[in-house]
């Protein structure tokens, strides 16, 4: 019997070593990171909530995912919803998934994951959170407790990542809007009938604290659409960016 032992050992060692090289060659289990197919911009364009409609918000995304070694093939576009005839929403425009921040770690395995659609998906939630949800160059966005706080990410969705369909403006006009809400001067009297809420942006936040409802794409709407506005709501006008192939 024990002339077999060397056998035994040596088949024994070549499971383990094959077992091995499964669990390496599974993204997040000590294989390579996958690429990079999800990230919050680095910057804000500049202009508030104007982006020039989803298709200038796509070319945004594609610009810094190129700058980041992350360009075509590839095809990016920016988690937005847009509302009236023709409206888009965003969960129908990010791919199938799953999706992998700049550093390879998984963010989240599909759209209903993502959503949290089904029962169970909302009792666990997703891996979306300051730590996960980098940027195109492996940045933390800054959340609560951070100054500036800037974890306001445009999405102008409902928690299910669909377009709103009542008739206030949640999405700056379809980004295309930077406008400006004014403040009452100073004494002045309130007018006998309100006027309709101006344009404005909903917002997740990044980090998934505060708000209510630790919701990263639906938390609460912008003061308006200028950039100052989306600042002193506690953004910068960032967007979520996602590759569809």
């Amino acid at each position: 019997m024990k002339k077999f032992v060397p056998h035994i050992a040596a088949l024994a060692i070549a499971l383990a070593a094959g077992s091995y090289l499964v669990l390496a060659q599974q993204p997040g289990r000590g294989g390579p990171p996958q690429p990079m197919s999800f990230f919050i911009t680095s910057a804000p364009k500049g202009d508030g909530a104007n982006y020039g409609g989803l298709a200038g918000a796509d070319a945004y995304c594609t610009q810094l995912a190129t700058a980041a070694g992350r360009g075509a093939p590839v095809v990016w576009h920016a988690y937005l919803s847009t509302q009236g005839p023709g409206a888009v929403n965003a969960r129908d425009r990010i791919g199938n998934g799953p999706w992998y921040n700049s550093r390879g770690g998984m963010i989240g395995q599909n759209v209903a994951e993502l959503h949290g659609d089904t029962i169970d998906q909302a009792r666990l939630g997703n891996r979306m959170g300051k730590q996960l949800s980098l940027t195109e160059k492996q940045g933390i966005v800054n959340g609560v407790g951070d100054m500036p706080n800037q974890h306001d990410i445009l999405t102008g969705s409902q928690p299910d990542g669909r377009a709103y369909t009542d008739a206030a403006d949640h999405t700056c006009s379809n980004w295309t809007s930077s406008a400006n809400v004014e403040a009452p001067a100073r004494g002045a009297a309130p007018p006998a009938t309100p006027p309709p809420p101006g344009p404005s942006a909903q917002l997740g936040h990044s980090d998934k604290q505060g708000g209510g409802n630790s919701s990263w794409n639906s938390t609460h709407a912008s003061r308006g659409c200028s950039q100052p506005n989306l600042v002193s709501t506690g953004g910068a006008g960032l967007l979520y960016c996602f590759a569809v192939n």
